[in-house]
């Protein structure tokens, strides 16, 4: 019988080392790391039509607010997690780092059968705690439906549906986009 030995876990720096030199992203949960899969079409429409929309609500209007899709970083609780949303909205004028942000004020997350389950509980147990964030977006993409939370001015958390027709609204700082199944969904073939 062989002998059963300790799996090594990473430090932050040995992750980020990995993750610079990797052909593969990975996301680091407290000293482990996890391949992701690639995506399907719907993923990625669904992603680059949520991009494009957040994108162009800043264009030209000097905003020190960044969108980022699918490669941009977030990390979390001093380094013990790092995570890539599929669509992540900053407007911190201190969150500068070149391969992660910090202080998002959005972040989507595009569903798929391997993925939802983590979205749902692991990571919206950690993207709860961001003091920054006030909107967080589960987007499915096998069929029209999108879970939404806000956070309201006393810090609560706000859930429901987005349905057909109606608009959801994002404020942040000196940023303000509209978002609509339409326009999430837009070109998606289910």
């Amino acid at each position: 019988m062989s002998a059963l030995q300790k799996k090594r876990r990473l430090t932050e720096q040995e992750y980020l080392a990995f993750e610079e030199a990797s052909d593969v992203k990975h996301e680091y949960v407290a000293g482990e790391i996890y391949a992701m899969a690639g995506a399907s079409e719907q993923h990625n429409r669904i992603t680059g039509n949520l991009f494009y929309h957040l994108r162009t609500a800043s264009r030209g209007k000097g905003s020190h607010c960044g969108v980022f899709a699918s490669d941009m970083k977030f990390r979390a609780e001093d380094g013990d997690f790092y995570y890539y949303p599929d669509v992540i909205l900053g407007c911190s004028n201190d969150d500068n780092d070149k391969f992660y942000k910090e202080k998002p004020c959005f972040i989507a997350e595009v569903l798929s059968k391997s993925t939802a389950r983590t979205d749902r509980t692991e990571k919206w147990l950690i993207y709860q705690k961001i003091p920054s964030l006030r909107y967080y977006l589960l987007v499915d993409s096998l069929q029209m439906k999108v879970d939404y939370f806000v956070r309201d001015d006393t810090g609560k958390w706000l859930y429901a549906e987005l349905e057909d027709g109606e608009t959801l609204s994002i404020e942040c700082e000196n940023y303000q986009a509209v978002l609509t199944l339409a326009d999430i969904y837009e070109d998606v073939i289910f």
